[in-house]
């Protein structure tokens, strides 16, 4: 099963990685360690964006590929949805 990861993806992983590298300044810098701390939730935030946009784009995909083999999709829903609540 090939998946899908748009450019709009990838670009959304760049950004995550400057925010990471963002915080590792701050903390080379010696800041606050709210400032750190602040940024840490804003690289989760985008990071549990992230991972929700990968799943909705590749969940619809998955479902296909499962009905079209005439297998119960619902188990791709759960499997979902576990890595969802997994990833928090």
């Amino acid at each position: 099963m090939a998946y899908q990861y748009t450019d709009e993806m990838k670009t959304r992983l760049r950004r995550i990685e400057g925010q990471v590298r963002g915080v590792l300044r701050l903390m080379d810098e010696e800041k606050s360690c709210k400032d750190v701390v602040s940024q840490l939730s804003a690289v989760r935030n985008a990071a549990d964006k992230a991972i929700a946009q990968i799943v909705a784009e590749n969940l619809e995909q998955c479902i296909i590929e499962e009905q079209t083999a005439g297998r119960d999709s619902s188990k791709v829903v759960k499997e979902a949805i576990e890595l969802l609540v997994k990833s928090r």
